[in-house]
């Protein structure tokens, strides 16, 4: 290699090495998080997340909970609970908020996997433009689903699909139902389905139903649970609960369909907020694409179940997943930032709102890729606590291409 050839490299590198450590505004190159690590995970201060997102930092504790609100957004975190506040949607962790050394700490995966999806949806890497979307109603044929005095789910479910389809369609969208009618299709039929559509996403279409409380309501969504956490459901924390499935590396992308579609539901109906959670439903379990699970509401709630059977209930809902599906496509397609809840009823109440793309972030500060989001650097140690496994777990913050 020539002087002149090595001179040249030397200068595309470092120019390179420049702008990729610099956002695009041209700040300085800095480290924004300072690792704390408590046992085997990663955790970072309420604090350090405020001042990454531009929200409000030093802000005291009210009671046992910490409020982060200005015009970039929302974060509500809660002391020893899963539960949190994300731009006015209520979110499960997949592990509590704790405290320790004086900081309200959050798990380095929940950062990734939960809260940065939703608080810079157009960070979200390799998003594919949207030209498909499966719909699964559950259920069918034998398998009835929950039932009610007024009917049952699996048709529920059928009538929803069906009135979003023509909806859909109208969006330029192919649609694709895993059943057309009233018959059972088995669940890793329905992933196969899904895995063979191109430039897709998996809406599976549930209403719920609970023998342990008459008067649980309000609806909810599903995302696969991240590889080395639990799932919303598991009452603890133990280590046989977080290794299940290895996930399907499109984990960001899911949480962010579900986001958008639970922001369309939220503004547009009066249905209770139950919150974005994590499972390992087998249809969420083995697709390769974005997939959510919808439950749409409890078919054991007597006013709840009622309004469920009503016709022109179902078409709303059925609208307000179509306004969060076309919500996420321009996301993908225009990096267009996705309405939340509040924008939606303000819209309602006749006010306008503009949105333009956000400016193209250049950093090396992305806190869902592993290898460019931490700069190495020692991590402060706290005394291990109980509720954390006895083993090392696999790399928060790594997603597999």
């Amino acid at each position: 290699m020539t002087l002149m050839k090595i001179q040249r490299f030397l200068a595309i590198w470092l120019a390179t090495t420049a702008a990729i450590t610099c956002v695009a505004s041209g700040a300085e190159p800095a480290d924004p998080w300072q690792i704390i690590k408590v046992g085997t995970h990663d955790y970072l201060s309420v604090d350090n997340i405020a001042k990454f997102y531009g929200l409000p930092s030093g802000v005291a504790p009210s009671g046992r909970k910490i409020r982060l609100e200005n015009e970039k957004g929302l974060l509500e975190f809660n002391l020893d609970s899963r539960e949190i506040n994300i731009n006015g949607a209520r979110n499960w962790l997949c592990f509590p908020v704790i405290e320790n050394g004086g900081k309200y700490l959050v798990s380095r995966m929940d950062l990734a996997k939960t809260i940065e999806p939703q608080m810079r949806p157009h960070m979200i890497t390799s998003v594919r433009k949207l030209t498909t979307v499966v719909l699964d109603p559950g259920h069918g044929g034998y398998d009835k689903g929950a039932t009610s005095r007024y009917g049952n789910e699996k048709d529920y479910a059928l009538d929803v699909a069906r009135k979003l389809r023509p909806l859909l369609r109208a969006k330029g969208l192919k649609v694709v139902l895993t059943r057309e009618g009233d018959y059972f299709v088995p669940l890793e039929v329905r992933a196969k389905i899904a895995n063979t559509a191109k430039d897709a996403i998996f809406i599976s279409i549930h209403f719920n139903a609970t023998d342990r409380d008459a008067s649980a309501s309000g609806f909810e969504i599903y995302c696969l649970t991240p590889l080395g956490a639990p799932s919303t459901a598991d009452d603890s924390l133990a280590l046989s609960f977080m290794n299940v499935n290895p996930g399907t590396g499109v984990d960001t992308h899911s949480v962010g369909v579900a986001a958008c579609i639970y922001h369309s539901i939220l503004g547009h109906t009066d249905e209770p907020d139950r919150g974005i959670k994590r499972a390992r439903f087998a249809v969420l379990r083995l697709t390769q694409i974005p997939s959510v699970l919808i439950e749409g509401g409890f078919m054991t709630e007597r006013g709840e179940s009622k309004m469920i059977a009503k016709n022109e209930w179902r078409t709303d809902f059925a609208r307000a997943i179509s306004i969060g599906i076309e919500s996420y496509r321009n996301l993908a397609e225009k990096k267009q930032k996705p309405l939340t809840v509040a924008d939606y009823r303000r819209q309602k109440n006749g006010v306008q709102l503009e949105f333009s793309p956000p400016p193209t972030e250049l950093t090396l500060l992305h806190p869902t890729i592993e290898s460019l989001s931490l700069v190495p650097r020692p991590a402060e140690v706290l005394p291990s606590l109980s509720l954390q496994s006895p083993t090392p777990l696999p790399t928060p913050l790594e997603i597999h291409p």
